[in-house]
C-alpha cells in the first residue's frame, strides 16, 4: 500500500463550462492519487475565450475566512498551486496562504496565468505583471509562457527566436528571483513544440509535435498533470515532460471536433496519464 498520500491547495477560479481551471485541475491532479483542494477565486458561468454574456462572481472577500478556518483547523498541504488570481489583492492573499498553511518542506507552484500570444489577458495591466512577478519570485517552481516571463520583467517579446533568446529570458527571470523554471511554449523549429526546464541550475529542453491548432484551456491542462506527477515525485524535467506529452494527447483527442472549440477532451486522455504515472 502507497502511505504516501499527498495533499495539495490549488487556488483559481472556476468557469463552470469550458474545461479550464479548476474543472481541469481537481480531476487531473485527483487522478494522480493525489487529495485535491479547491480555494475558488471567482465562479464564471464560462471562461471568457470565445463566449459573451459569461456571468462572474468575484469570491475575494470569501477568502480570507476560509484560510483563517483552515488554519483553527490546523489544515496543511504538501503543496500549494495557483492558477488564475483575478487582481492583486487575491496575489496578497495568496502571499499569506504561503506563510500559514504549508507543511514543512512544501512546494509552491505558481502558474501566472494572465497572457499569451504577446498580450495580456483583458483586466490585467503592467501593474498586475508586477505584482505577479513579486508571487513568483516566493515560488519554488513558476510555469510563465513566453509571453508572461515577458511581461514580468520587461523583457522584450518575440515571435521569432532562436536558443540565446530563451537563455537570456530565463536570465531576466532569475533576476527576478525566479530560479526553477518551466518555461512552456517554446518552439525552435517549424514542427515542433515544447518546454524549457531550468531546475537545480540546469536547464533541459523537451520537446513534441505541434498540432496546428490553438485551444483553450491547455496551459491548465498542462500545469495540473505538472504539479500531479511532481506529487509522485517525479522532478521538474519528468514532471513536465509527462504534463507535455498528456496536453497533447489531450489535443490531439479533440482536433476535428467543430463543436468542441471551447476546451480539450482531458478526460479521456486520463488513462494515459496515469500510465505515465506508472500506477
Amino acid at each position: 500500500m502507497n502511505r504516501d498520500y499527498k495533499r495539495v491547495l490549488t487556488v483559481q477560479d472556476i468557469s463552470c463550462f469550458g474545461q479550464c481551471s479548476l474543472t481541469v485541475a481537481l480531476p487531473v491532479i485527483s487522478a494522480c492519487g493525489v487529495e485535491t483542494v479547491i480555494l475558488p477565486s471567482a465562479v464564471l458561468s464560462t471562461h471568457t475565450g470565445g463566449f459573451s454574456g459569461f456571468t462572474f462572481r468575484d469570491l475575494t472577500d470569501d477568502i480570507p475566512a476560509i484560510t483563517a478556518h483552515w488554519c483553527k483547523e490546523n489544515i496543511k498541504f504538501d503543496a500549494i498551486y495557483t492558477g488564475y488570481l483575478g487582481s492583486k489583492r487575491q496575489i496578497d492573499m495568496v502571499k499569506d496562504m504561503f506563510a500559514s498553511l504549508g507543511k514543512e518542506g512544501f512546494v509552491k507552484v505558481v502558474d501566472p496565468a494572465m497572457a499569451d500570444n504577446g498580450k495580456l489577458y483583458t483586466g490585467f495591466d503592467n501593474e498586475y505583471a508586477r505584482e505577479m512577478a513579486t508571487l513568483c519570485a516566493q515560488a519554488d517552481i513558476v510555469l510563465p509562457n513566453i509571453t508572461e516571463a515577458c511581461f514580468m520583467t520587461g523583457f522584450e517579446y518575440a515571435e521569432e527566436y532562436g536558443e540565446e533568446y530563451i537563455e537570456t529570458l530565463l536570465q531576466a527571470l532569475a533576476a527576478y528571483g525566479m530560479n526553477n523554471v518551466v518555461l512552456t511554449g517554446v518552439s525552435y523549429e517549424k514542427d515542433f513544440t515544447g518546454v524549457v526546464v531550468k531546475y537545480d541550475g540546469r536547464v533541459k529542453y523537451y520537446k513534441h509535435r505541434r498540432v496546428p491548432t490553438s485551444s483553450h484551456g491547455t496551459g491548465d491542462v498542462f500545469a495540473s498533470a505538472f504539479v500531479g506527477a511532481l506529487m509522485n515525485g517525479f522532478d521538474e524535467y519528468d514532471s513536465a515532460r509527462i504534463a507535455a506529452d498528456f496536453t497533447l494527447e489531450c489535443i490531439e483527442l479533440t482536433v476535428g471536433d467543430e463543436n468542441h472549440k471551447y476546451g480539450v477532451k482531458f478526460e479521456l486522455a486520463i488513462p494515459e496519464l496515469i500510465k505515465m504515472l506508472g500506477k
